[in-house]
């Protein structure tokens, strides 16, 4: 038998029994349902769990209302679920969820808005880094920059975007965050 198609017959023999294997059981459990109902499978979300201790605040009707406008950028943006949680958990850091003008001796350089978003950095200007909207465009735009931030731990991320001075702060308001975007994200 010539070699070449004796080896051929051995890739096609392999694959079918493989096929046998892998899909036989789902064929024969479909072809045999239990009581005629869908069988539930198991998916694992790819989002790590919070890191360190978690923090949590009470929000106001604005910091309400700007959550949604973070969930409705990202959701236009056409970006997941983790992305809004990363938003979310950013500006709980940098603001509150308090969209923040100029705070005069207190302000930390010339940072601005949800994301505290710097006009001299390049965000933007003062009236765009103030509009939630846009802010949270600008920082997704920086998310997406970053290679694998869909599974990097949520400080990174939001880290690696906002280049800040305290690069684990972000870390603690991941549950509160996450808990935001599932009460609002359908909503």
């Amino acid at each position: 038998m010539n070699t070449i198609f004796r080896k051929s017959m051995l890739s096609v023999a392999g694959l079918a029994f493989a096929g046998g294997v892998f899909a036989g059981p789902i064929a024969a459990h479909a072809a045999n349902p239990v009581d005629g109902k869908p069988v539930a499978v198991a998916v694992q979300s790819a989002a790590p769990k919070p890191q360190g201790d978690q923090s949590h605040i009470t929000l106001n009707d604005e910091q309400t209302a700007n959550v949604k406008a973070i969930i409705a950028a990202t959701k236009k943006a056409g970006l997941p679920e983790r992305a809004a949680v990363i938003s979310i958990a950013t500006s709980l850091q940098e603001s509150k969820l308090e969209n923040l003008g100029h705070l005069g001796d207190a302000n930390d350089h010339d940072s601005l808005g949800l994301f505290q978003q710097r006009p001299t950095s390049g965000w933007g200007t003062p009236e765009q880094i103030t509009d939630p909207a846009y802010s949270t465009t600008a920082f997704l735009k920086g998310l997406r920059q970053v290679d694998g931030w869909q599974d990097m731990a949520l400080t990174d991320a939001a880290q690696t975007v906002q280049v800040s001075a305290y690069p684990d702060a972000y870390a603690q308001w991941e549950q509160q965050a996450t808990d935001l975007v599932a009460q609002h994200w359908n909503s």
